[in-house]
């Protein structure tokens, strides 16, 4: 054979830091190939925000690869032994990736190409530490953050040094009789997705001006801002992180220089919460539709379409849970702080199952990923191995009047409210008709009453949980 090899990308689509990229720089034919297989649960449900970024970032990778990437949809048991038979390919390369059924196909391709003298390599391009290096004394996996952050990860190793991107790698367009895949998403005339570019520069390029932008600007005072969900203090370098644009050790090294003190701590932590997702879907592969604390299984969840989609397009007549349903629905993304105050408000005060949240997210998020998004829609729902408990509420107005205390982040997303006071815009409802009227606002016509009391609410959600605690 020649001296060939494809390199196989999956949430890896960058070329620096690509340790399956950087295995194939001394082969002088380098075929770069992306499989859409259905087969994989993923791909096979991926939400409508992903498809829009997934097929942006192939573009922008295939044009910083001079346009040799092949996309392609069906089987990779089968597309790639056939490519590798058809152009006489000796090395195939590829980044893990650590959901079941992704492991599962990887190791049977392996074993396939290893049966037919194709040397098959897997590199760990997207975790600073391998889920399964990573034990408590017991020898088991670590079921809270902070022991699994602290004892688990950083007393074990430090993440590798960032690998630099080849000067020179000899890429060539596949051809085959494989039909090439075309998404031909972003073509749809007046979707909705089609907003999220004004927000965001999909790619390698993107992520990388986006965590410069960050570390000139908001992360100066990353620590106290990022809960503020108006002010420019956090990094929106989750979606690239999802599709592999930037690389976690690069961020991890990058931010180690050029952050201080406590704002560096915690940026660094919640990269290590990352981290914690991906050990926990590792370890527990039902992660994303099973309750890891199974007394839950028969909690009394209730069932109401109707509430559900007035949460879904931001009209539940609380201004911060609407106005962040909306931010989500209008860019792809939403503050951190105010997911968990909308994830909150419906699996506690709405009392719905954190599945149909979890699903909603799953479809709108740009940065959806299946690890952390079940992950934290467990946490917050009391049903995880670190969850917040039940017992623990936010409150949408006093949290609103924390974090948002000029109503700015409000008022951009909920523009009916704009010409109130900010003293009315935490809770329209407890004020006068009258007044409210003379700014604009008329409750039930250009802006929703609350759909629940959320004192009455709360009560309930604590009734609930204490009898089905102190059950028989």
């Amino acid at each position: 054979m020649e001296n060939k090899c494809l390199v196989w990308f999956r949430k890896d689509l960058r070329l620096y830091d690509n340790p399956a990229i950087d295995a194939a720089k001394s082969f002088h034919h380098v075929y770069p190939l992306f499989i859409i297989d259905e087969d994989i649960y993923e791909n096979k449900f991926l939400g409508k925000a992903s498809i829009w970024w997934l097929e942006n970032s192939l573009k922008s990778l295939n044009i910083n690869m001079n346009k040799t990437l092949k996309v392609v949809k069906g089987d990779s048991l089968k597309i790639i032994p056939k490519l590798c038979e058809d152009l006489k390919i000796n090395s195939v390369f590829w980044n893990r990736c650590y959901e079941k059924d992704r492991i599962t196909k990887d190791t049977k391709l392996k074993n396939k190409l290893l049966a037919n003298n194709i040397n098959a390599k897997s590199f760990n391009a997207n975790l600073l530490w391998e889920p399964w290096t990573i034990k408590n004394k017991s020898g088991n996996p670590y079921k809270v953050f902070t022991p699994f952050y602290r004892s688990g990860c950083l007393e074990s190793s430090s993440p590798r040094k960032p690998l630099k991107k080849p000067e020179k790698i000899f890429f060539k367009k596949i051809n085959s009789n494989i039909k090439e895949f075309s998404f031909n998403y972003s073509s749809i005339k007046n979707h909705w997705s089609t907003k999220f570019e004004k927000y965001w520069q999909v790619g390698e390029n993107g992520a990388n001006t986006n965590f410069d932008t960050f570390l000139k600007n908001g992360s100066k005072n990353y620590s106290i801002g990022r809960n503020f969900p108006g002010k420019e203090n956090v990094s929106r370098l989750s979606p690239y992180l999802h599709w592999g644009e930037i690389s976690p050790f690069e961020i991890w090294h990058t931010a180690n220089s050029r952050m201080q003190g406590e704002n560096k701590k915690i940026f660094l932590s919640e990269i290590g919460w990352r981290e914690f997702s991906y050990h926990l879907l590792y370890n527990f592969p039902n992660l994303k539709e099973k309750n890891l604390k199974d007394n839950f299984d028969n909690f009394p969840w209730l069932e109401n379409d109707a509430l559900l989609k007035k949460w879904e397009k931001g009209l539940t007549g609380y201004p911060i849970v609407d106005a962040g349903m909306r931010e989500l629905w209008e860019t792809g993304y939403m503050h951190n702080r105010v997911r968990m105050i909308t994830s909150s408000f419906l699996v506690k005060n709405l009392l719905q199952h954190w599945k149909y949240g979890k699903n909603w997210f799953w479809d709108c998020l740009l940065d959806a990923d299946m690890a952390s998004n079940s992950a934290s829609w467990q946490w917050v729902a009391g049903t995880g191995t670190d969850a917040t408990p039940f017992f623990r509420i936010f409150n949408p107005i006093t949290q609103s009047q924390k974090f948002d205390e000029n109503a700015n982040y409000i008022k951009k997303y909920l523009p009916e409210l704009n010409k109130l006071p900010t003293k009315l815009v935490f809770s329209p409802f407890e004020h006068d008709s009258s007044v409210l009227k003379n700014y604009g606002v008329v409750l039930g016509e250009n802006y929703p009453y609350p759909i629940i009391n959320y004192s009455e609410s709360r009560k309930r959600a604590l009734s609930t949980y204490s009898n089905f605690i102190n059950k028989d």
